[in-house]
């Protein structure tokens, strides 16, 4: 069972993914943003078949990033037409 009050479901990538999506000064958040994609690709890499919940939460995750790269960072929307 899922500790409600314990988010981290996943550490391997997790922990970097929380700490970019706190992070307000610019000048961090690309450094976070960029360490919780390592880590999240890292995990990819070692990742077999498993689990499906956590493959749509690394969906979710690089989602939100690209979204904080694009809002706070001024990194264009590459899914505009």
């Amino acid at each position: 069972m899922t500790d409600p009050s314990n988010p981290i479901r996943y550490p391997e990538w997790q922990h970097e993914y929380y700490a970019a999506l706190v992070e307000f000064a610019p000048e961090k958040l690309l450094e976070l943003v960029t360490s919780a994609e390592t880590a999240i690709f890292k995990r990819l890499q070692t990742m077999s078949a498993g689990s499906q919940a956590e493959r749509e939460a690394i969906e979710d995750a690089l989602a939100g990033l690209r979204s904080l790269k694009k809002e706070h960072l001024g990194f264009p929307d590459w899914e505009k037409k």
